[in-house]
């Protein structure tokens, strides 16, 4: 049986459960969209001292909501990716992509309370770095940790694909419509 790794927004009203074996990868972004979209939320403990949020890529699948779900809003700033958080406490819960045959959902650990459990399932953060360019101080890049994490991820979504396998707690099953629609967020940069 897969490890069940609990998730809740910082005020407890959303709750979450995520199956530690449908994890990809973990990798810590630091693309200018991230900074942003945790600089719109105003939640202090998202991004590290480098301007970098430590992500949990995994299949969309493995994650059950099991209460606060009329909490869950949605976000976009350039329209192709979906971030999802609790209203409530303004906790972000995951991005999505925009069509939900692309099986993937990015997990900010900022709303994972037990750090031991994702590192035992991925490993520690910070081995894989994305876009370090765009870090607030001096980031090593990880070449071969990122290519490496990008083989996870494309085997997961690809796989999915193939199985047909299409199972989102963020949209619709039936018309594949996200779960609510999304606000286009505002961030001066």
């Amino acid at each position: 049986m897969s490890r069940i790794i609990p998730l809740r927004c910082r005020c407890g009203q959303v709750q979450r459960e995520a199956r530690a074996a449908r994890i990809y990868a973990r990798v810590s972004c630091h693309c200018r969209d991230c900074q942003a979209y945790a600089r719109w939320l105003g939640t202090p403990g998202l991004l590290d001292a480098c301007g970098g949020t430590d992500i949990v890529a995994m299949a969309p699948s493995g994650l059950r909501f099991t209460a606060g779900s009329g909490q869950i809003a949605c976000g976009t700033l350039s329209g192709r990716v979906y971030r999802w958080y609790a209203a409530c406490c303004r906790t972000p819960l995951g991005n999505t992509a925009r069509n939900p045959r692309v099986h993937y959902v990015g997990l900010c650990t900022a709303c994972l309370p037990d750090a031991a459990a994702v590192d035992a399932a991925v490993g520690p953060a910070g081995s894989c770095v994305v876009h370090s360019a765009s870090a607030n101080a001096p980031v090593r890049a990880t070449p071969l940790a990122f290519l490496w994490g990008g083989l996870c991820i494309a085997k997961g979504v690809l796989g999915a694909r193939l199985r047909g396998q299409r199972e989102s707690p963020f949209f619709d099953a039936a018309t594949g419509r996200p779960m609510r629609e999304s606000e286009r967020i505002g961030v001066e940069n």
